[in-house]
């Protein structure tokens, strides 16, 4: 079974790094733990915990938790000052998994609020695409973690980067599908999407279902007409003609042209690519059709995301009052106590925070969304649309 990190034991368990574990020491694939990770460090035999070279471990929830509270304790421990510090960072990006029985109810919770909703949406990030191969940006192997802990401790201390994968070879997971599905069903009216990489689009998402904040490297416009093209490739590859004049975006300093021009034989301008650099603008088009669906929304499905990129995390809150919103992802938010709120008329929680990953909690609300038999044939068609996919890339 594939792990964030930390050592596994047998099939479907971990090794609990926590020396003085009172839990047996295993951790089994339905318990809820905790991934972390510091910063590179060699590890001295008053650690309380089994760091490996890179600074990462595995914990159940609870042994995470009391070395967590050792860190912050104003007294004297035996935790050492070396292995304080490496605690204190590895907070700041742990990863957590709920237990499987608390996902299970939370995902008939989440079922339910679903089918009791008008205008449910869904708004995705990273997190929706790892089980696919790609890197997120904030895990805790994730591009902005590198890069952070490249800047505090040096190139050396940074750990290991995942390799990246060719976006040629991303295929939609079952938490893409699982939307794509509820649209169909007429259970959820719109997705707002941070991710770039085509998948939703890719797994059958119409055009007027999607708001794609920061554009997707298989579509391509065109800076004459406006005209949005739908690739078989990403921007980066594919034929180009030597005709056409690269050109710095004033914003972000980068070429958007592709070196394709226009299939409108009247135009014949050039294509650009829709993807939002660092400096660039939103397309106003694109993020007001996100924001006139989020206010219509009377409960926002947010999956893979830590909503910390403005102004797209701010479209989960922007719906129909009192909020209900649920987050699924493994690391903390800035939206997590908005989950918790109550109605207050009936003192009942208005959303739902599950810590773990989006595809174990989708699998959970499709059961409570589908009868079995409708369940068990479109699962089983998963390899039939996987062709399909290969057939648009």
């Amino acid at each position: 079974m594939a792990t964030a990190s930390g050592e596994e034991g047998n099939a479907g368990s971990y090794k609990c790094d926590l020396k003085s574990c009172k839990l047996g020491g295993t951790i089994d694939s339905k318990d809820a733990r905790a991934d972390v990770r510091g910063y590179t460090v060699k590890a001295t035999p008053d650690f309380l915990a089994t760091w490996d070279d890179d600074g990462v471990g595995v914990f159940h929830m609870t042994c995470w938790e009391t070395l967590s509270d050792l860190a912050h304790s104003s007294k004297v421990t035996e935790l050492c000052n070396k292995e304080r510090s490496l605690v204190l960072e590895a907070e700041e990006t742990a990863e957590f998994h709920q237990s499987m029985d608390c996902v299970l109810a939370d995902a008939s919770r989440i079922a339910n609020m679903i089918k009791e909703s008008k205008y449910p949406i869904a708004f995705t990030g990273a997190g929706i695409s790892t089980s696919a191969g790609i890197g997120d940006f904030r895990g805790i192997h994730g591009k902005w973690t590198n890069q952070d802990k490249e800047k505090d401790h040096g190139n050396q201390k940074a750990g290991k980067s995942k390799p990246k994968r060719n976006t040629m070879s991303l295929r939609p997971t079952y938490t893409h599908e699982a939307l794509l599905k509820l649209i169909e069903m007429g259970h959820l009216q719109y997705v707002i999407s941070q991710n770039t990489d085509g998948l939703h689009r890719l797994s059958g998402i119409p055009e007027d279902k999607i708001s794609e904040l920061h554009g997707n490297g298989f579509v391509e416009k065109c800076e004459k007409c406006a005209k949005r093209c739908v690739m078989n490739h990403n921007h980066r590859f594919g034929p180009k003609d030597p005709k056409v004049p690269a050109k710095k975006c004033s914003q972000c300093r980068i070429n958007h042209r592709t070196g394709r021009i226009c299939p409108d034989t009247k135009c014949k301008g050039y294509l650009m690519n829709t993807i939002i650099n660092f400096g660039d603008n939103l397309e106003e088009e694109v993020l007001g059709s996100a924001d006139d669906n989020a206010r219509k929304a009377d409960m926002v499905l947010t999956l893979g995301s830590t909503l910390r990129v403005s102004p797209a995390n701010s479209l989960v809150t922007k719906g129909q009052k009192p909020v209900r919103l649920v987050i699924c992802n493994r690391q903390t938010t800035p939206y997590d106590d908005i989950c918790e709120r109550k109605d207050p008329s009936t003192k009942v929680q208005l959303g739902c925070r599950v810590f773990g990953d989006c595809d174990d909690l989708m699998r959970e609300i499709m059961r409570q969304m589908m009868d079995s038999a409708e369940l068990e044939e479109w699962e089983r068609d998963r390899q039939k649309r996987m062709k399909v996919y290969d057939s648009k890339r």
